[in-house]
């Protein structure tokens, strides 16, 4: 039997979220798709909100790291160990929307030339149609992208196959620059439009948050938060209104993350930390 898509969950002090989270996940599918679990850390409720699922026919494997090596190492433990078709990630605090699989599956199988296509996670009030008409294009099978070079980390899909042409995330990388390497080479990649949304649920508006105060955003400090040097639920939640400008805006052009060019965007987000301000792309 061959298998659609490895989605991958990565968990850590989750507990509140896991609920929710794990059971839409594996609401949403097909018949030749699985779940590989890995869990960070030793957070006793966590653990104990994973266990009902570990025995899950729908859980292909579960892996149980003593030590939070966030991201990257269980990343690419499903890409390299994975023999789907597709790979993808699935975060903890986010609810996927019923048959995204399906959706995206349906463009790849249309357009040999996609790589990585995402959900989108920002609520309507973020999107800017003046500002991402320029990035919307149609392709075979009426499929639309917004495309951009990178999407974020959860509620995306991506052949496998690139795997094989570009190896997995490497040991100075983020996923941006993953995903930016693989479109230097042609890959297309984009947020599904119309959009397929994406409950990111440690966004202070989501109706599931968990982030209601300056003290529950300093308990959870999400990673791209904490990146940001944000520490307060206004400051958070601009950073998040300023990443869906950014990727409404950003170039299609690779060489503008390349070179000088990605030095200087660098140089301006270590200024801004410094002068403690939430740094922009």
């Amino acid at each position: 039997m061959s298998h659609r898509a490895d989605v991958v969950m990565i968990t850590y002090r989750s507990a509140g979220y896991l609920h929710l989270s794990l059971p839409r996940l594996l609401e949403t599918l097909g018949e030749h798709d699985r779940v590989w679990l890995w869990h960070n850390g030793d957070d006793e409720a966590t653990i104990e909100a994973l266990r009902p699922f570990v025995a899950d026919a729908r859980v292909h494997r579960y892996h149980h790291s003593r030590e939070n090596v966030k991201l990257r190492e269980p990343t690419s433990w499903l890409w390299r160990d994975s023999s789907a078709r597709f790979v993808s990630k699935v975060d903890d605090d986010c609810l996927v929307a019923p048959g995204w699989l399906d959706t995206f599956t349906e463009a790849h199988d249309a357009n040999p030339q996609f790589g990585v296509i995402g959900s989108w996670r920002h609520p309507p009030e973020d999107f800017r149609p003046e500002l991402a008409a320029r990035k919307i294009e149609t392709f075979a099978g009426g499929h639309r992208l917004m495309r951009n070079l990178w999407v974020q980390g959860s509620g995306y899909l991506m052949p496998r196959a690139l795997v094989d042409r570009h190896g997995t995330i490497g040991p100075e990388e983020t996923f941006t620059d993953y995903c930016i390497r693989t479109a230097r080479t042609g890959s297309v990649n984009g947020f599904y439009y119309p959009f397929v949304p994406e409950d990111h649920m440690d966004d202070p508006r989501s109706p599931h948050t968990l982030i209601r105060t300056d003290a529950d955003l300093s308990a959870r400090m999400p990673l791209s938060a904490a990146a940001n040097g944000v520490s307060t639920v206004t400051e958070w939640t601009e950073q998040l209104r300023r990443s869906a400008a950014i990727l409404q805006t950003a170039s299609l052009d690779p060489r503008s993350y390349a070179g000088w060019r990605a030095k200087v965007r660098a140089g301006r987000r270590r200024l801004a930390l410094l002068r403690g301000r939430p740094a922009r792309w």
